[in-house]
This record gives structure tokens, sequence and C-alpha cells, in this order.
């Protein structure tokens, strides 16, 4: 193919949020496995907020006559919460991933859960704790009145980020206040103990509607009290794909992240996280731009279906160039 046909694919990674690093392998592996009848741009992010493009810095609008479609590399902060999903929109460029609403929802975790209520899964108990609060006084309310133990969460964010579990009063304060460092606001929810599961959907793919990945299963080395940001990138933590669950169980994850993409308005792919419990299915929260690395799990649930990650970016960028 001549060079002047190839569609020309700005892959945006790195950004402003704490999952840079993550970013950075994500948007290399999209670059690596670009099919033939693309052309890759890099598209860096400084951690300042300046934009490069092949290491020149450029501004938003510059691009929108050097590139065809972003492939939205970005995690977390900037890249999942809706901001440069409305910056792309306002120049009319097409982008891979959810849009400006949806990703905006999907991205805070008390928004997400509320539009969830009607659910065919569990949802964890949890409330809300703001900067401004006098945080003795709240420690000590939820201390007394909110399940223990329990689990604190920045109100958004990816990848574990800030993440920890909290056992006495103490370690509820030191929690609290260590989130709130980088944070206006966190979530406490109820710690609910049980098997980790993930499960990734893709629009319009193989003659579904809303094409369900194989579940997956995370067995988190015993070193580690939960899925965290180490687990999460160690090579230590196994998972199992098929899940070792039941069947109705695997059928029961499987229709819940097909719900939580459709409910939440997700588009073209996204993971939704689970914990298969006793008591149920709990649902943690929905990934609209899940990682792609080469330890991620989504590649790892393609490759089980005996698809693989150029396939799967082809079929993202030609719904994207579509504005499907």
């Amino acid at each position: 193919m001549d060079s002047n046909t190839h569609i020309r694919v700005g892959v945006m990674r790195g950004g402003r949020g704490h999952e840079y690093e993550v970013s950075l392998k994500t948007g290399g592996s999209v670059l690596e496995h670009l099919p033939s009848k693309y052309k890759g741009y890099d598209i860096l992010i400084t951690k300042d907020g300046t934009w490069h493009l092949e290491g020149v810095p450029v501004t938003a609008a510059e691009l929108a006559n050097r590139i065809d479609v972003v492939w939205n590399a970005l995690h977390g902060e900037y890249g999942e919460d809706g901001k440069v999903q409305r910056d792309l929109s306002a120049l009319a460029i097409p982008f891979t991933g959810s849009g400006v609403y949806a990703s905006a929802i999907a991205m805070n975790k008390l928004l997400s859960k509320d539009h969830l209520k009607k659910a065919p899964f569990k949802i964890p108990l949890s409330v809300m704790v703001r900067r401004d609060e006098d945080m003795n006084k709240r420690t000590m309310e939820l201390f007394r009145s909110f399940p223990q133990p329990c689990i604190i969460k920045p109100i958004s964010g990816g990848s574990s980020v800030g993440v920890s579990i909290a056992c006495s009063f103490h370690e509820l304060l030191a929690a609290l206040k260590e989130g709130l460092e980088t944070a206006d606001a966190v979530l406490v929810e109820e710690y609910i103990k049980g098997r980790e599961a993930t499960v990734g959907v893709i629009d319009a793919y193989r003659g579904a509607e809303h094409y369900v990945l194989p579940v997956i299963e995370i067995r988190v080395p015993k070193q580690y009290d939960f899925f965290n940001y180490e687990a999460k990138y160690s090579e230590e933590t196994d998972h199992v794909c098929p899940g070792n669950f039941t069947k109705e169980e695997k059928q029961a994850l499987e229709k819940a992240a097909q719900f939580a993409h459709q409910t939440l308005g997700l588009k073209h792919y996204s993971r939704s996280d689970f914990i298969v419990s006793p008591r149920g299915i709990y649902f943690l929260e929905a990934n609209t731009l899940p990682g792609l690395t080469s330890v991620s799990l989504f590649p790892k649930a393609l490759k089980v279906v005996g698809a693989n990650l150029s396939e799967f970016i082809d079929h993202v960028l030609t719904r994207a160039l579509r504005r499907e």
C-alpha cells in the first residue's frame, strides 16, 4: 500500500495522572500492533500536560489536520474522565473508547454505582468522604457505624492507585488522610472477601452487539491483601482464563459485564471487575480504557478466543473512523 494512503492514527499516551507509566506501555503496544494499513503517530502528553507529536510540542488544534483518528491509550485522570474526550470532540477528531458523558460517569465510582442500582448483581456499601470534613470526627463515625474492615479508594482513578484496606481506627484515619492528599474526595467501601474476576466486552464483534470475552479469574499472591497496583503489574499474580468458576457464576459474570457496559453507555470496549463471594457477585468498577500491555488482562482474554491485538485494534479503529 502506498504510504500516502495509510490511515493516520495518533496514539495518545502518557498523561497527567498517576498511571503515566502504564499508559506509556499501552500506547507502545498499540503502536507495535497497528495493522499495515495504518501509520502510527506517537502523541505523548507529558506530566505537565504538554502535547507532543512525534517528539515535537504541538497544540491540540494542530492535530486535526495531521491525523485521521486518535487511539486513546491514556489511563486515569484526563484520559478516562471525559476531559480529553471533550477536547477531541470539540476538534471533531474521531477517537477510540467511550464518549464524554459515559467516561465521566464510569470514572466516578459513586456516580457509576448510582447508575447501576437496578443491576443483576450486588454493589458494596459505600460512603463518600470529602477533604473539607473534620477527619477525626468523620473517622470515628465511620469506624462505629460502617462495616469493618473497609477499603478506601479515590473517588476517581484506576490501576488501584491510592487504594488501601483499613482494619482499625488508626488505619482508617491514615488511609483517609493519604487518599485525600491527591483527591478532593474518597470512597469508603465495604470490603468483600471473595475471588476476583474481570470480564471484557467488545462492541459489534463476531456478530454480537456486545461480545463478551471469557471470564478471567485473578489469583493474587498471598503477600498482597488485594489486587492492588503492585499485584496488578507483578508477574507473580496468576490470571486464569477462562476462570475456574461454576457455569452459573460464569454466566452471571458475563451478564453483569454486558449490563454494566450497556447501562453506563460505554463504547467500543470495556472491562468490568467483580468479586465472587459466598454472598453473591459484587460489582467493583468498569474500566473504560483497559490496559493493553504485555501483562494486561484484556489481551489475554482476546488470545483465548483466538483473536489477536492487531485484529482487535483494527476493529476498534474502523468503528471510531465511522463514528460508531
